[in-house]
């Protein structure tokens, strides 16, 4: 029995089974390779973070928290959701004065930075005082007063003395040019850089007596950590936060907030999924490499192997191919993450300075779950043929066992009747109500599918062969094979329909969004000049085309995002809501912009009082006369009265509110959208570009598709390992096959009828696959889109044909090449 030993019993199986190991190790291999590429993603986005530049010689900086808050519950089920603001939240400039009276501090600095127009040409203005910290020096001229700027000695169009005019957010001024300065080491500017008065930069930015931060200055020798500590005790009570370090980074680049949010999505909420849809795969392939060799395993039950000894060798088994497949996958992982994150970099949605990180925590985390998942799925395949009597062992391996266990049917219903239920309850709920239910529903079914496969692959089966029975003998021969061996047919069915339901549920509910809000934003917008600039438009720009003649409405348009609180009892969360605040009244409005009103009237927007779209509306629970609490760009709390409800939220912004209220609480208080009724477009030109309606809304529908990539970026990756999983199991079984096909061969078929039963299984097999995952994709889509858009799913027939006979081509070659490789063998 020495011979029996479970290491040699797993070296010899390697040895002579090839095939089925292989198959094992490629399921482990991307298995490893989705983990560890959304781990070191997930790992990225919780360590990133960005050096401090503008701040870099400040010891200490204090700046408010940039997150909204929103707390449900008490006591133990007290839960706080953040989230993260859409536009810088300030502190009191005041509080420099207490910050400065630390006995470590040299002084404390109020940091303010707006954006600055010059005859159309983008400037950043700051207060004269951030010299200090920045390093910016006079090269000619003197410090600012109120009145006066000093100009970037590179980019300055104006010498000393020289009066120029200037756009802030206050209006169109005009200043002395005081002094020309060098930007220090601390000024990275993204345009030229004017300076103002201490006095006056508050004012210029629309915040009166708000800062962006507050550089504090220690003295030489200070600790840190000792300034750090006497400042927030100093500051204690006002809710400013006091950072240090790379921190200081973070209060300077806003945009890290974003990148960090982007990538835990991407490696945490994706991640889980994929990383669960590819744990499932592998543990399937594996089970199917274990049932591949029952007849293997009973005969060594029959000649006197324990049900120990055979739990061991699949264990052994498993630490022989696990480790390496998982390392095997984890360097294409690496490449997948870095791939992943330059586009993402290359898009925007990350700073240049964050830093992919890689680590051996998601790399080990990746080889220790494949191997987790081969020893169980392995041991549980293993547990029959192990418990076996030896008697019995031969006759058992020789027939597939019909009818499935009780515990994984009673589990597989389950997962059919709260699929079923969820379905039910999505198509009752609206908003955000109505898709998260339906992501239950796809969950749910897929775990059905995997648990009743056998049972559906029979059906299906039964069904192909009741539909072609009038068919040749190929067709006789699949059909009869398939249900014969139902669970074979099962694990290849399994993975097509896991890319077939992830893939199309992810795609087209993008493109049944696009589509509805390509459409509302044609509907919508009836003004017939579009004036639109980057930099923002002129302050003055309603009032001079309100001038021009034959205009007959002028609105401006500054939008942004406000975070809305949506959900019910105590799952609730922050959610942005695309927002505009509008120049003049919602009756002007009404001339340039169909808002599709369903309840109550623009008539009535204005200070404390806003429209919003339907679907926001069900979401927040909130009708006309409700107030809606909500935090605005900054973070400031509001309750403004809903006074109207309308239906283009989706291709238009969310909330609608007077101007006044919301320029106060952003960064930039220039108008980016000019609409204009009646005029003439070449009057309009020096206000900035000008287009009609169909041509912005072309342009809007470009900046939207942009935003699809991420969307058809996870389908590819998730639909494409689940398609590759397929191809890997389909070549397994027809590997499996050779004395099956062997003994056709010795009947008399002849390999052309072998090989048309084999692409017939193939089609069968991948028709059904697909048939299962359009059917899951469809149940979760419909309440989730008419939750979303208040219509049905829009599928694209031809991506849809697409992806269809992409899966199905992919099962046809999968049977194909290696029974050719089968039928070449002599022993076939």
């Amino acid at each position: 029995m020495s011979r029996l030993a479970p290491n040699g019993l797993a070296r010899a199986a390697v040895r002579f089974k090839p095939a089925s190991f292989a198959g094992t190790f490629v399921a482990l291999m991307m298995s490893a390779l989705i983990v560890s590429a959304c781990g070191i993603l997930l790992e990225t986005g919780a360590r990133a973070s960005v050096p401090a530049e503008r701040y870099g010689r400040a010891a200490v900086v204090v700046a408010a928290d940039q997150y909204a808050h929103l707390v449900t519950g008490s006591g133990d089920g007290r839960s706080d959701s953040p989230g993260l603001l859409p536009d810088v939240a300030r502190v009191d400039a005041v509080l420099a004065r207490r910050a400065a009276r630390v006995p470590q501090v040299n002084s404390a600095v109020p940091d303010f930075t707006f954006p600055v127009r010059q005859d159309g040409r983008a400037l950043t203005g700051h207060g004269w005082g951030s010299h200090a910290f920045t390093g910016a020096v006079l090269v000619s001229g003197t410090a600012p007063r109120t009145g006066e700027v000093v100009l970037d000695a590179t980019a300055a169009k104006a010498a000393v003395g020289d009066t120029i005019a200037l756009e802030t957010a206050t209006g169109r001024a005009e200043f002395r040019v005081s002094g020309l300065a060098k930007a220090g080491t601390g000024d990275v500017p993204r345009a030229a850089t004017g300076w103002f008065s201490d006095a006056q930069a508050p004012v210029l930015a629309g915040h009166p007596g708000k800062a962006d931060a507050i550089a504090v200055l220690a003295r030489t020798g200070a600790d840190t950590d000792d300034v750090a500590d006497a400042v927030e005790k100093a500051l204690t009570g006002t809710r400013a936060h006091v950072y240090t370090g790379d921190d200081r980074g973070a209060v300077e680049e806003h945009g890290l907030g974003y990148a960090k949010e982007t990538l835990t999505g991407i490696g945490g909420s994706f991640g889980g999924i994929a990383t669960v849809v590819a744990v499932f795969t592998a543990a399937g392939t594996v089970a199917l490499s274990v049932s591949q060799r029952a007849r293997e395993f009973a005969l060594l039950r029959a000649i006197g192997a324990t049900p120990r000894q055979i739990r061991r060798a699949v264990a052994a088994e498993a630490l022989l191919v696990a480790p390496l497949a998982g390392l095997a996958g984890c360097l294409p992982g690496i490449g997948l993450a870095h791939w992943w994150f330059g586009q993402l970099k290359d898009r925007g949605a990350i700073p240049e300075a964050v830093y992919l990180h890689v680590s051996f925590i998601p790399l080990l985390v990746a080889v220790a779950l494949g191997l987790l998942t081969a020893l169980v799925a392995g041991w549980a395949a293993g547990r029959r043929p192990a418990r076996t009597k030896p008697g019995q062992a031969l006759t058992d391996a020789s027939v597939e066992r019909l009818r499935p266990g009780v515990i994984r049917t009673g589990l597989g219903i389950g997962a059919v009747v709260g699929g079923g239920f969820l379905t039910g309850l999505a198509a009752r709920s609206a908003g955000d109500d109505a898709a998260n239910a339906a992501l239950g529903v796809v969950m749910l079914f897929m775990l059905a599918v995997a648990l009743l496969g056998p049972l559906v692959a029979r059906l299906c089966a039964t069904l192909f062969g009741l539909a072609l029975r009038d068919g040749s003998a190929a067709v006789s021969l699949a059909a009869a094979n398939s249900r014969t061996n139902a669970r074979r047919m099962a694990s290849a069915i399994t993975p097509i329909v896991l890319a077939m339901a992830f893939a199309s549920t992810l795609v087209f509910l993008h493109t049944s969004e696009t589509r509805v809000a390509a459409r509302q934003l044609r509907a919508g917008v009836i003004a017939d000049h579009v004036v639109t600039d980057p930099a923002g438009l002129p302050a003055d720009m309603v009032a001079r085309a309100a001038r021009l003649p034959g205009v007959d409405a002028a609105v401006g348009l500054l939008e942004t995002q406000v975070l809305v609180p949506v959900g019910s009892g105590g799952d609730r969360w922050l959610q942005g809501a695309a927002t505009q605040g509008i120049s003049g009244s919602g009756a002007r409005l009404a001339k340039v912009q169909d808002l599709d009103v369903r309840g109550g009237s623009l008539d009535r927007v204005g200070r404390g009082r806003i429209a919003i779209d339907k679907t926001l509306a069900t979401s927040a629970h909130v009708g006309i006369g409700d107030r809606l609490p909500l935090y605005l760009p900054d973070g400031t709390k509001a309750r403004p009265e809903v006074v109207a409800v309308y239906g283009r939220g989706l291709g238009l912004p969310a909330v609608t509110m007077d101007r006044s209220s919301l320029a106060t609480h952003v960064t930039s208080g220039f108008d980016s959208t000019l609409l204009v009724r009646g005029g003439d477009a070449k009057a309009l030109t020096p206000l900035g570009k000008v287009t009609d309606a169909s041509g912005y809304a072309a342009a809007r529908n470009t900046d939207s598709e942009l935003n699809a990539w991420a969307n058809y970026t996870m389908a590819a990756v998730l639909g494409g390992f689940a398609a590759v999983a397929a191809a890997n199991t389909l070549v397994m079984t027809v590997l499996d096959r050779r004395r099956e096909l062997g003994m056709l061969r010795l009947v008399g078929a002849t390999r052309l009828q072998v090989m048309r039963m084999l692409r017939w299984e193939g089609l069968l097999v991948a028709t059904t696959g697909v048939l299962l995952g359009t059917t899951i994709a469809v149940t979760t889509l419909i309440p989730m889109t008419r939750g979303l858009t208040g219509e049905s799913p829009y599928i694209p027939p031809l991506l849809y044909g697409a992806f269809a006979t992409t899966a199905i081509g992919l099962g046809l070659l999968a049977v194909t090449l290696p029974a050719r490789a089968v039928l070449r063998d002599g022993r076939a």
